[in-house]
């Protein structure tokens, strides 16, 4: 758990904070930077195609690993294509890159999060929530703190990626070392009618978005907030033509996964939380980066040392600690009380806004922040595991995990809009607001949270091994 967390955390930073450093660096405006959040859609829509690595698995090292490795080593290709770009002459070309190197991290994710939901029995989801964070974090801390430290002093920017794509190539091997999962019971389908779900899915959701865009929105004027508004709506409703047309067509990898999860009680609601739960710590950290170079006046070094390295330690020491909490202490309670500490740590990013500059408010700010994140994040993985069913891993954890994705790729061009028209101060009171509701949901919805604790969810198979 802990290696393979590493290679699942390996590529996150290199099309989110590593390439927002790269562009603020480079000198391109902040709305451009705002919108390189998109590259992280891939995340958001993961759910899309992780049906299918639950029917189909390459012949190569058995379920679960085969797609792992082949992810890995298009991952070291990519880093090797991003080597060889400027932002500034060919900021289209690593735009595409990003949203390449976001597509396979994503589909890394798919299968790493239903190896280890297969792998875990049910005492087991605390330890190995906070070793998984434990490794994703100082994968982070390698491709985001150490990476700007590499890039600004040493190796450059193409360097720094060349050595990432090296690195993956390892974590290829460390692949194919890993254990096997337990034997689970094969999901059996018509292969053609699996595809022609999949072709019917994505080309519906294609054609409707496409639709919606030729429609003269200019009528609601060119404000910034229409035009974010107008790429929300049509984004939901192209979303929601995709799923008819899956339903109509019949995919069945893809609906048995979503109809075994609305079987539970406020199953709507559930899925709300799971999007709304860390929204507060999304909206903080969309553009922290550029708040600590641009507005706060720190340079790339300082930034890379402090907000990545010592943040992302933070954060670690956090994930662990919450793993240790959680194995004493229900479900809910946890997520309620690192819930709260999340809200409350955001106000640290405000005082380094309205505050002289300092280095020891940034270190102490940023330290808190990511601690009591990390402690969010080891009860918050945990929770997904419980929400799983054994027989869809893949999908199901595939749906959960883009839902709570959702937060951290639109508020990115929603942090950049607020910012521009009221200034960080208010940006920042406005994200401790944002952790609010899903708080609220969080209490409302506590018996189901709570019954998480009780033992198998209904339709899982008991552990075989337990």
């Amino acid at each position: 758990m802990l290696l393979l967390g590493f290679a699942s955390g390996l590529p996150l930073a290199l099309s989110t904070g590593t390439l927002q450093a790269w562009l603020t660096v480079e000198g391109l405006d902040i709305k451009t930077i705002g919108f390189f959040a998109l590259a992280g859609l891939p995340y958001t829509f993961k759910f899309v195609w992780a049906p299918l690595a639950d029917r189909f698995e390459p012949p190569v090292l058995g379920r679960r690993r085969s797609w792992l490795l082949l992810t890995q080593f298009g991952l070291a290709l990519l880093c090797f294509a991003m080597a060889t770009l400027d932002p500034n002459d060919s900021v289209l070309a690593v735009g595409a890159c990003a949203v390449a190197i976001a597509f396979l991290s994503a589909s890394q994710d798919i299968v790493f999060d239903a190896y280890r939901t297969d792998l875990l029995g049910e005492h087991e989801r605390g330890a190995g929530a906070a070793v998984s964070v434990l490794g994703y974090r100082l994968a982070m801390l390698v491709s985001g703190g150490l990476a700007l430290i590499l890039a600004d002093q040493w190796l450059g920017w193409a360097g720094m990626y060349r050595l990432m794509g090296v690195l993956f190539v390892v974590m290829a091997a460390i692949t194919v070392w890993s254990p096997k999962t337990p034997p689970t019971p094969a999901l059996t389908s018509d292969v053609r009618r699996e595809l022609l779900g999949f072709v019917a899915m994505i080309g519906a959701g294609a054609l409707t978005f496409v639709l919606l865009r030729l429609l003269p929105w200019h009528w609601l004027g060119g404000g910034r907030f229409a035009t974010l508004a107008v790429d929300t709506v049509t984004l939901l409703v192209a979303f929601v033509a995709a799923l008819q047309a899956a339903r109509r067509a019949g995919f069945p990898s893809f609906l048995a996964p979503w109809d075994a999860f609305f079987t539970r009680e406020r199953a709507a609601a559930l899925l709300a939380l799971i999007v709304l739960y860390k929204l507060g710590d999304a909206f903080a950290g969309s553009l922290s980066t550029t708040f600590l170079i641009r507005g706060a006046g720190f340079t790339a070094t300082e930034v890379g040392a402090v907000n990545k390295m010592l943040g992302l330690a933070a954060t670690i020491v956090g994930a662990l600690a919450g793993g240790a909490w959680l194995a004493k202490r229900p479900l809910y309670a946890s997520l309620m009380l690192f819930g709260l500490l999340q809200a409350v740590s955001n106000f640290g990013y405000w005082l380094i806004s309205v505050l002289p500059k300092s280095y020891a408010l940034m270190a102490a700010a940023i330290g808190f922040e990511n601690l009591c994140g990390g402690m969010g994040t080891a009860a918050f993985v945990a929770f997904l595991m419980a929400l799983t069913d054994r027989r869809f891993s893949a999908a199901q954890y595939a749906l959960l995990s883009a839902l709570a994705a959702v937060g951290r790729v639109y508020v990115g061009p929603a942090s950049g809009v607020l910012v521009e028209a009221f200034g960080w101060p208010t940006f920042f009171v406005f994200t401790v607001l944002a952790a609010l509701p899903g708080l609220l949901l969080l209490r409302w919805l506590k018996p189901q949270v709570t019954a998480l604790d009780a033992g198998p969810k209904p339709g899982t198979p008991a552990d075989s091994r337990e």
